[in-house]
């Protein structure tokens, strides 16, 4: 068992990743920017480096610095959270020269899955279903034309580099394909560093359903059933749930079956999603796959009753997977809570928290670094808190969600509540009629019983 874990991240996962540790008797290293010297990872890590000032490049992506800290606090582990570095396979390769252990996939398994080109070959030849496109990188406007031509528009022009929501393009004609060709180009380029593009057959009124496996370092890969994500905003997931409404045991099993195929594919280690789009005829295409936990992958735990986290550091220092995969013990729904204005377009909304009270009781969960007087900087992701709920059935979590969502109060930003207490009275929501393009045919704030 590893002695001391360097957590190279910040915020809920930092703070969550500290607990595990704790109740594993693993000591804790903390790093942090110059803007998180008050956050509550820092707080309650064992030992605490700073590693540079609030620009992420400068600090969370900064790797000589995290490298230098682990070294000088003689860690033998670095827990990368999700986000960062944590699908880097340069830094993976960097940690094993250090001698020091990731916590997370080997270096080869990011770097196939980071490129969604050799993704989607990979679980092609795996005997995965992907969805129609082109096979590898197109390099012209002239291929481009004649792939689409070929499975018909409309289509997504997609970075192959690319990830969260970032680097796509719709087209729905030939003239648009033309003309967005270049532009996708340059902005892979300049997200990604890497102006590569490929192209997929958009399937329209798609779920988008997730399957989380969790393999370990004996060639042992299972999958721990799926988690419903469809309820989006551009590209970004807003509420995630577990069990779908939508699958049903046959399709599960399917699915199931296909994401483990695409795990011992890259002979992948550690907790892992393969995410898929559902069509309306329950058909599903390989998407892309996340190489690290998942900001959603307390659903999960609460469904099954697992502990994730603590089962990713116990593999990763050589113990054999002790999970099974075995039908939900409970439905578990989770409400990420951003500090964003709502009524104004999902503005960020930083600043001062004057006034704080989570929610409690049976069944609820709250995975948070905020408490009253911290102030949110402006350099990282919205993400404040994450809202989970769970009980025996879909509709006693949706009420229980309710319930929490009306306690939970936070003063002096702006909150992505009311937005989630709208949705939780959606008849549509409750019936589980929904899909990826929900939130863009709808105003949510019309949405009610």
């Amino acid at each position: 068992m590893f002695r001391k874990i360097l957590i190279a991240n910040r915020g809920e996962i930092a703070l969550r990743i500290i607990r595990a540790c704790k109740e594993l008797g693993i000591k804790t290293v903390a790093v942090y920017s110059q803007a998180d010297d008050k956050s509550l990872h820092v707080k309650f890590a064992d030992e605490v480096v700073c590693i540079g000032p609030p620009p992420s490049r400068l600090s969370y992506l900064n790797i000589p610095s995290i490298i230098t800290a682990a070294v000088i606090t003689n860690c033998d582990a670095i827990h990368p959270g999700y986000g960062f570095l944590a699908e880097n396979d340069r830094f993976v390769r960097i940690c094993e020269q250090s001698g020091i252990e990731f916590i997370g996939p080997k270096a080869e398994s990011i770097r196939k899955m980071g490129n969604k080109s050799i993704a989607k070959e990979t679980m092609r030849n795996a005997g995965v279903p992907v969805i129609p496109g082109s096979i590898g990188v197109v390099n012209s406007i002239e291929e481009a034309v004649r792939i689409a031509d070929e499975i018909k528009y409309p289509l997504m022009l997609k970075a192959v580099a690319g990830g969260g929501g970032k680097g796509m393009r719709l087209v729905n004609n030939e003239e648009e394909l033309i003309k967005f060709f270049p532009l996708a180009q340059n902005e892979a380029e300049s997200f990604f560093s890497n102006k590569d593009i490929y192209i997929e057959k958009l399937i329209t009124s798609s779920r988008h359903i997730e399957i989380q496996v969790f393999g370990d370092k004996y060639g042992k890969i299972i999958h721990l059933n799926e988690r419903e994500c469809s309820l989006q905003r551009r590209h970004q997931k807003l509420i995630e749930e577990a069990p779908s409404p939508f699958v049903d045991d046959k399709l599960r099993a399917a699915m199931g079956k296909a994401a483990v195929l695409g795990a011992n594919a890259v002979e992948y280690v550690g907790p892992g999603t393969i995410e898929f789009l559902v069509d309306d005829n329950k058909n599903f295409y390989f998407m892309e796959m996340n190489t690290r936990i998942q900001v959603e992958h307390p659903v999960t735990e609460q469904s099954l009753n697992v502990d994730l986290i603590k089962e990713q550091i116990l593999v990763a220092s050589g113990e054999k997977l002790s999970l099974k995969n075995k039908k939900a013990n409970f439905h578990s729904i989770e409400c990420r809570i951003n500090a964003e204005d709502p009524y104004k377009d999902f503005r960020p909304s930083p600043g001062r928290i004057e006034s704080l009270h989570f929610p409690g009781g049976y069944g609820v969960r709250v995975d948070s670094h905020i408490y009253q007087g911290y102030s949110i900087p402006t350099h990282y992701d919205s993400l404040v808190a994450k809202l989970i709920t769970f009980a025996p059935t879909r509709y006693e979590a949706i009420s229980k969600m309710k319930r929490a969502l009306e306690e939970f109060v936070i003063e002096g930003i702006k909150t992505t509540i009311p937005f989630h207490q709208k949705m939780m009275d959606n008849p549509d929501f409750i019936s589980g009629n929904f899909d990826t393009k929900y939130l863009e045919r709808n105003d949510w704030q019309s949405l009610s019983v």
